[in-house]
């Protein structure tokens, strides 16, 4: 059994340490300034809160599992502590990122080993793969063994998981935005209840999955804002137009702002539905 540091327990940090310790490894976390919500998850997954110098002194494997935007800075806070076990950097970031991240926590003295986690947070079997690639990767797959994260070695270079959360997210996330942008166009023409007759017509899943991409904008779109731009800059580096990824971003920058616009309604006014709400922060 592993003891594993993990930073930090949002939604999905805080189900990858309940599926570790639900096969018997301790998983540590230091609980310093984070939230009443991350304090509740982390305790819900069984987690032991510890500080942050005792987390780095125990941890035989940390691992990163925070929004994209931050992964670098956490492994500056890592290497700075003078950790020295497996760094495993779980994060929806490019290869350009991820080589940073290798820098810092390498030139510490820590092990690099990437990571990117498909699907939703690990709490049944067979739903979630954390890939893992680099030549200690197969140091980490066997800490997952019989729980319910699907642990896989993605072959190819060093950064291949990062490359395949980078490709897989293009589409899934890229595509929901892209319809978001559909609908609020129709909207803003005048032509939405056309469009959605034809849509019954030709795509029926459409609609449906335009309120579905709608409430996953408004409950996540603050943290896919930098995954679409790590998206970006992997389209750019592999000399591909980078240009549908920004625009997602700007998506979904829109979306996180939508909020208080619905909240300027009038007194009597029903609430804007979530569709309704981010349609018109769109236009």
């Amino acid at each position: 059994m592993a003891t594993v540091g993990l930073l930090h327990p949002g939604e999905m940090g805080a189900a990858v340490g309940g599926a570790l310790v639900s096969v018997g490894h301790e998983v540590l976390w230091d609980p310093a300034g984070r939230s009443r919500a991350s304090t509740g998850r982390a305790m819900a997954a069984g987690l032991t809160g510890v500080t942050w110098d005792r987390l780095i002194a125990k941890s035989s494997v940390i691992m990163s599992v925070c929004p994209p935007h931050a992964a670098l800075d956490v492994a500056r806070q890592v290497a700075a502590a003078g950790y020295t076990g497996l760094y495993v950097d779980a994060n929806a970031i490019s290869v350009a990122t991820a080589e940073q991240v290798s820098a810092v926590v390498t030139a510490a003295g820590a092990t690099y080993v990437d990571g990117g986690i498909i699907g939703p947070p690990p709490e049944s079997a067979g739903h979630t793969r954390l890939y893992l690639s680099g030549p200690q990767a197969g140091r980490v797959r066997p800490l997952f063994n019989r729980s319910p994260l699907d642990a896989r070695i993605a072959e190819g270079p060093l950064y291949a998981a990062s490359s395949v959360k980078m490709a897989y997210a293009a589409w899934t996330k890229g595509s929901s935005a892209l319809l978001l942008a559909a609908r609020a166009l129709a909207r803003a023409s005048g032509v939405e209840r056309t469009l959605l007759a034809e849509w019954s017509l030709s795509q029926p899943a459409l609609g449906k999955q335009s309120e579905r991409s709608a409430a996953a904008a408004a409950a996540k779109g603050w943290r896919w804002v930098a995954e679409m731009e790590e998206i970006a800059a992997s389209m750019a580096a592999a000399g591909l137009p980078s240009g549908f990824h920004e625009a997602a971003a700007d998506i979904y920058d829109r979306a996180s702002r939508a909020e208080p616009a619905a909240n300027r309604r009038p007194a009597a006014a029903e609430p804007p539905s979530i569709l309704d709400t981010i349609l018109s922060a769109l236009t």
